[in-house]
């Protein structure tokens, strides 16, 4: 409620308030700082021989530039060598084990994924059947059956639960049910 009145009040005669502006004398620049008078032919020699030092050539610095030696290495050598590595990580695939039917969502179906990796469809199968059957489908045969590292699906299986859906029937009879079709 408060910041409708504050937008009423802001807004009230704005167009007016504006044009007021607008319509205002601009400021004054600020004047200049008086110049002196321009420099002579002798202060001018004075100058000169201020830079003459700079463009001298200097013996015992010229000799300590050339004992530097600067080794360097090129990095895309270093770019490659990663791309290479990743390339290699990227040829590691396996085939899906488990995907929806049809084409979800409108997506492109996948075919293979990377190992060590999961598609949702695979996860949610899989901890189901760990939940469903957790003597059967234990941590290292879920890691061995979808290329997973050991300790990421015991984390997976420990901290990540699958929805169940649970059914509660009526208390009474007399209780309305929809009936199924």
């Amino acid at each position: 409620m408060g910041a409708r009145v504050v937008r009423m009040f802001r807004n009230f005669n704005l167009e007016n308030r504006v044009f007021r502006e607008i319509s205002k004398e601009k400021p004054r620049a600020a004047p200049r700082h008086a110049v002196s008078d321009p420099p002579s032919a002798a202060g001018s020699e004075a100058a000169e021989t201020a830079v003459d030092p700079v463009n001298q050539r200097n013996d015992p610095l010229l000799t300590l530039l050339k004992s530097v030696y600067v080794e360097s290495k090129d990095p895309v050598a270093a770019a490659e060598a990663s791309k290479e590595v990743m390339g290699a990580k990227e040829a590691e695939r396996r085939p899906l084990r488990f995907s929806l039917p049809g084409d979800p969502y409108g997506l492109v179906e996948l075919t293979d994924v990377p190992k060590g990796k999961l598609t949702i469809a695979e996860a949610l199968k899989a901890l189901s059947s760990h939940q469903r059957q957790p003597d059967a489908w234990t941590p290292e045969k879920i890691a061995q059956e979808y290329s997973l590292d050991l300790k990421d699906t015991k984390a997976l299986v420990e901290f990540f639960i699958p929805f169940q859906v649970q059914i509660i029937p009526p208390k009474t009879d007399s209780t309305k049910q929809i009936k199924a079709s």
